[in-house]
């Protein structure tokens, strides 16, 4: 294993977890955006209003592409497997 092979799986498993983590993390933020609108709208600021809707909407997200998160992990794996098997 040399450096441009540690560099790619680092880029790789960076890229994973962007991709894995990004419906969760897209969800809380248009239930940000659309709580904070309506924050503005009637004025009413608690804090509360804003922290349950989003963490209810990233179970949510989470429940929806658990599928899809686990697969693209599992691929990840099994990829990272592969090249200890096979010494990169």
């Amino acid at each position: 294993m040399n450096e441009a092979d540690t560099i790619e799986l680092l880029q790789r498993a960076i890229m994973t977890v962007l991709i894995v983590a990004g419906p969760a993390v897209m969800s809380a933020m248009l239930v940000g955006i659309v709580v904070a609108l309506i924050q503005a709208l009637t004025q009413v600021q608690e804090m509360t209003l804003t922290f349950v809707p989003k963490i209810i909407a990233m179970f949510g997200a989470i429940a929806l592409s658990a599928p899809y998160m686990g697969g693209k992990i599992y691929a990840f794996t099994e990829e990272v497997y592969a090249k200890i098997v096979t010494g990169f």
